[in-house]
């Protein structure tokens, strides 16, 4: 079934690859539109007029002013398409708002925009008058599915807008929690510059521990959160991975389940990816080899096709694990491996890693910073891609991995846990090992899963077994698609839920 179907879906997000990205997010938001409208939902998308978009979008109709608000004078809703984009989208032009390039909730300090509790309650509040309001009147949404803290409120406007109105919603809502890390934490002294009833501002709405959080008032608000993956969505239910908010996840936790992501297989396709060295697929196998060779010069490593080589390719946060990788470091050296990194973050965290390539000439390269194209040629050409991270919602890396034969490496949790198979020894004989697993966030328990993988390759038909495993993944959004569409039909077929 093609695009054009009944269900209409708006999704509401902070982010959109490849012109505003600070993360995964940002791929998410990007390709699962994409996907939902290859199996026939009537998908749309919802962002903020950040000028890299303002700038891109074709076609732009002024569909209504809805301004001035939140302090903004001016407030345009714009709808129109984005370059090679098949999704209608919407645009927020709130030039006092989002008319400030480089990263979209950062000054150019590097702390976060002071008014950024008026720049995202925006994006909320226009969601929800697109399905309550009418701001469109050729099109208005039966799901609003909301993205991150970014987009948090859209439940929250949905359900004061229903209180207010007293009449019945005409649109349902979905809350993804991509890092429940990241809440959107504001002053309470904020609070009357939002536009919501005065009950809101308690423990019964938005306030948390002190403070407005604007994740915790989505999820007491959404009628259905989703996380993504099954595991990130037990473990959040837990004082260890909970952070404060699995009291109100445990309330909730009937309406709360995980969907795995997936990846632009389009984009991330090592038969015909036009960023790195020669194109290859599970049959043709040395064309990654071709890939190996030119990214170790490119990185300045040793040439050689012996040294197994492990890339990362990530945010350098303490929640990713790096700081694991450089205690294990020289254990994998001794082995004959070499790491390429690359990565911006934490200062501690670059400067350590510069230093190891220093220590390391040939055998550790550090690029810090962010490069798409880069990234592509880091997991063609490697052997392993690294992602030891402490808690992982989802991970895309990983994914990225499978689909190029390079084999994740990862610590035993959240969304690593459920699409990565470890080689043990029964994984291997079934002929379902995709990957390296451990348990425990300890530099000791990673080096004994680099031990085991430097083990494994040396035993040419072995790893390629894995690697044709691997690659063997669905990893792309079709499966995903279909579950949200599922769990779309079903809010819709059930009664309007209690959230209180």
């Amino acid at each position: 079934m093609k695009a054009g179907g009944s269900l209409r879906v708006l999704h509401a997000a902070a982010e959109w690859f490849p012109l505003v990205k600070t993360g995964g997010l940002a791929d998410v938001v990007a390709a699962l539109p994409v996907a939902q409208h290859d199996i026939g939902l009537n998908a749309r998308l919802l962002l903020p007029g950040y000028p890299a978009l303002r700038e891109a979008i074709e076609s732009a109709r002024v569909i209504v002013q809805c301004g001035p608000a939140f302090g903004a004078g001016r407030v345009t809703l714009l709808r129109g398409r984005l370059p090679g984009y098949p999704i209608p989208v919407y645009l927020i032009d709130a030039p006092w708002f989002f008319a400030r390039r480089g990263n979209p909730y950062l000054g150019p300090s590097g702390s976060e925009w002071p008014d950024n509790a008026l720049r995202f309650a925006l994006l909320g509040w226009v969601a929800a008058q697109l399905a309550e309001g009418g701001l469109d009147p050729n099109w208005s949404p039966q799901i609003l599915h909301a993205h991150d803290w970014h987009a948090a409120l859209t439940p929250v406007y949905l359900a004061a807008h229903g209180a207010h109105a007293g009449t019945e919603r005409r649109s349902r809502s979905v809350l993804t929690v991509h890092n429940l890390a990241y809440q959107g934490r504001f002053p309470v002294e904020g609070f009357a510059g939002l536009q919501l009833p005065d009950w809101m501002s308690g423990p019964a709405g938005i306030e948390f521990h002190g403070d407005l959080r604007f994740l915790k008032g989505g999820l007491m608000f959404a009628d259905r959160i989703t996380t993504v993956s099954p595991t990130y969505a037990r473990e959040i239910l837990t004082p260890a991975e909970g952070q404060q908010l699995e009291p109100v996840l445990q309330h909730r936790a009937q309406a709360l389940s995980g969907i795995v992501n997936g990846i632009d297989t389009g984009v991330w396709n090592p038969a015909a990816d036009p960023a790195i060295a020669t194109p290859y697929d599970a049959q043709h196998l040395e064309g990654k080899s071709a890939c190996k060779q030119a990214l170790q010069v490119e990185c300045g490593l040793e040439a050689n096709p012996q040294a197994p080589l492990l890339t990362v390719v990530s945010r350098l946060t303490p929640q990713k694990g790096l700081d694991l990788l450089l205690g294990a470091l020289g254990n994998w050296l001794a082995l004959g491996g070499q790491v390429a990194l690359l990565g911006t973050g934490d200062a501690g965290l670059e400067q350590a890693w510069r230093a190891a390539a220093e220590a390391h000439p040939g055998r550790v390269a550090v690029r810090i910073g962010y490069d798409e194209a880069f990234a592509h040629r880091l997991i063609a050409g490697a052997d392993l891609i690294g992602v030891p991270s402490r808690f992982e919602p989802c991970g895309l890396t990983q994914l990225y991995g499978l689909r190029y034969g390079t084999l994740p490496l990862v610590h035993r949790v959240g969304g690593l846990a459920d699409t990565v198979v470890d080689a043990d020894e029964s994984a291997l004989r079934e002929d379902r090992a995709t990957g390296f697993a451990f348990d425990g966030a300890s530099s000791e328990a990673l080096a004994g899963a680099l031990h085991r993988a430097h083990t494994l390759w040396h035993q040419p038909p072995a790893w390629q077994q894995i690697i044709r495993r691997a690659m063997a993944q669905d990893t792309s959004w079709q499966a995903p698609a279909s579950r949200y569409a599922d769990l779309y039909r079903t809010l819709l077929a059930s009664p309007e839920a209690s959230h209180t």
